[in-house]
Parts: C-alpha cells; structure tokens; sequence
C-alpha cells in the first residue's frame, strides 16, 4: 500500500510539472503568433502605401519607368509569399524575409533615384509619403525585433528541461528568427 501511494505521488507531481509546462508553451507558442501578426501588420502597412508613393512619383515626374516596375513586382512578389503562423519554420521565415528585402531594396532604389528629380523632392505629398515610409520602416524594425525575443523565449522554453520532454510529447517545435540581410555588416558607403 504505501508503495503505490508514493507511485501515486510522483505520477501526480510529474503530471503537475508536465502541466505547468505545457500551459507555458502554448503561452508562448500564442505570443509568438501574435507577435508574427504584428509583424505582418507592419509589412502591410508598408505595401498599402507603396501604391501611393508609385502614383506620386508617377505623376510628378517623367520617372526612370524601370524603378517604378522594379517596385511594382517587388511589392506584388512580397504580398503573395504568406507564412502560416503554426508553420514559423527558419526556411519559412527566411523565404518571407527574402521577398521583403527584395522589397526594401526596390524602395531604396526608388528613394535614391528621386534625387534626380528637384520637383519631386520638393512636392509635400512625397515628403509624405517617404515620412511614412520610413516610419513604418522603424516599425517593421521593432515588429521584427519583438518577434525575434519571443521566438527566444519560446525556444529556450521548450528546449529547458523537464520542459522538453512535455514539448516532444505535445509537438511543440522550435521557430524561426529573422536574419539580417546579406551584405548587412558592412557600412554604406555615402557620397556627395
């Protein structure tokens, strides 16, 4: 008798320990989702106002047509890669950031090139819109950054011990992070 009572306690500390963390994961699983939306949201933001800032651009300046279009694909290729937020994989967080970045690189272009062209510089709705964009590049930033914490957080979670073992009983799985760029450690080079 006294043998199963303390069989009894430990599968019932075991099932408390396994519960507790099990609750913790799908805590963090969900601010990693929410987290990813967040992130979402911002590259969202950022190509609703692309369309704007084309047709200003467009109507302001007889513009290098070739940046325009770069823009126009870059944007419509980075709108029809979606991540399923159960599906945080590296590759498919990678093949996400792939497309945004060819993005950001067509923007860039866009921005440098409109250098060329003192009237555009000069129209207030441009001013604008490239305010905004780049706010909502500062955004993206920190969307980005937050989500990375919480895929820590989440990770380091289910890899803890005795955490890990509830994990693979449950199918948590580790998430992916955002990565820098490519060519990203070193400096721009700024010229007059």
């Amino acid at each position: 008798m006294k043998n199963l009572l303390i069989v009894i306690v430990v599968v019932v500390l075991i099932a408390m320990v396994g519960g507790c963390s099990y609750n913790g994961m799908v805590q963090s699983d969900e601010n990693v989702k929410g987290k990813w939306g967040e992130v979402q949201t911002q590259y969202q933001r950022r190509s609703d106002l692309i369309p704007n800032l084309v047709s200003t651009v467009k109507g302001e300046a007889n513009f290098e047509k070739s940046t325009l279009t770069e823009v126009t694909n870059a944007r419509a290729r980075a709108t029809s890669i979606q991540v399923d937020p159960t599906k945080l994989t590296p590759e498919a967080i990678q093949q996400y950031q792939q497309a945004q970045g060819q993005l950001s690189t067509a923007l860039g272009r866009l921005l440098v090139a409109s250098e060329n062209y003192p009237n555009l510089k000069a129209n207030e709705a441009f001013r604008g819109l490239q305010v905004q964009l780049e706010g909502t590049e500062n955004r993206i930033s920190v969307a980005r950054r937050d989500f990375n914490e919480s895929v820590q957080a989440y990770n380091s979670k289910i890899r803890a011990f005795p955490a890990n073992l509830t994990a693979k009983m449950f199918g948590f799985t580790e998430k992916g992070y955002f990565q820098s760029e490519a060519g990203s450690d070193k400096a721009p080079k700024v010229q007059f």
